[in-house]
């Protein structure tokens, strides 16, 4: 796995080039960014904060819980921003809720991820963030 999160989908290409302007060339580098710098960045290169948000949410996954990146996307498009919210997810009803949203995707072919691929991702988060469920 490459350490690079590029290239990104095309829908990101303003932000991959800004990013790649300024030297983010690693999920690590763009997870560390601030807000302001986000912001920054924004400005400088016509790229959308809200995208820049976004893709730094998809690299802190990545970089805090050692994710592959489309694992990292599809958590956040089911509503799971942080490694917090992981660590505190039902492991049945985000399995449920990631098998509604691959099939959203991809039609009827069977669901990449399983029960124990989501229960080994909570645990990875609780262990990160010191908490467990209960």
């Amino acid at each position: 796995m490459s350490a690079s999160p590029y290239p990104l989908p095309r829908h990101f290409q303003r932000e991959e080039g800004v990013l790649k302007q300024q030297g983010v060339n690693s999920w690590a580098e763009l997870a560390a960014l601030s807000d302001g710098e986000l912001r920054q960045l924004a400005s400088r290169g016509g790229a959308l904060e809200r995208q820049l948000r976004k893709l730094r949410g998809q690299a802190q996954l990545v970089a805090e819980l050692a994710l592959l990146p489309h694992e990292a996307a599809l958590l956040l498009y089911a509503g799971i921003a942080s490694s917090q919210g992981l660590a505190q997810a039902s492991p049945q009803q985000l399995l449920t809720q990631l098998g509604r949203l691959e099939r959203s995707l991809t039609g009827m072919a069977p669901a990449r991820v399983d029960a124990a691929t989501v229960r080994d991702w909570i645990q990875r988060a609780q262990r990160l963030t010191g908490r467990s469920r209960n």
